[in-house]
């Protein structure tokens, strides 16, 4: 019982969950941004790939 106590006071592991769902979110928004950055910098590139193809016909 003193064990359970002691487990319920400890508040060091409601730090690391707490950190965990920060990294978790964090990462989330990484990737998606990730994502929306690629799929933007691809059309620029074709588009500048299909500029460059027509002028040079």
């Amino acid at each position: 019982m003193r064990l359970l106590r002691q487990l319920m006071s400890d508040l060091r592991g409601a730090t690391a969950i707490e950190y965990g769902l920060i990294a978790a979110i964090m990462s989330i928004a990484l990737i998606s941004g990730y994502g929306a950055f690629t799929g933007s910098l691809l059309g620029t590139l074709n588009n500048v790939e299909s500029h460059i193809s027509n002028s040079t016909n």
